[in-house]
Formats: C-alpha cells, structure tokens, sequence
C-alpha cells in the first residue's frame, strides 16, 4: 500500500530525530520523564489539616 503525504512527513521526522541520536550516549538519547507524586495535591490538603487542624484549634480555644 502506498503512503500517504502524511506518513511520508511523519516517517521522515522519525528519520531524522533518530538520525540525530546515532553517535550519543544512551543517556543523551533518553527523554526525561516528569515525576508525578503518588498521592494528588487534594489528599495533601486534606492530610495536612487533619494533622495540623486539631493543633490550630486548640491553640485558638486557648486563647480566646
């Protein structure tokens, strides 16, 4: 089957990109990853009032 004009592009770019890699280390050939934390900012929250909330209000009924 023929190639389109659109696989034909993205086929010469692959080409191209890995063309540049031929030569270097493994590690300059990998893309970095970004880290995602396990737990979401949301949970944090939540974890850190619950831990630190009991604290801030018995500080204020001290207090007031």
């Amino acid at each position: 089957m023929a190639q389109t004009p659109q696989q034909r592009m993205a086929n010469a770019k692959f080409a191209r990109r890995e063309e540049a890699k031929m030569g270097k280390p493994a590690s300059q050939t990998k893309r970095k990853e970004v880290q995602k934390s396990p737990i979401s900012k949301t949970a944090l929250v939540i974890l850190a009032f619950v831990l630190c909330g009991g604290l801030i209000f018995e500080l204020i009924r001290l207090f007031f």
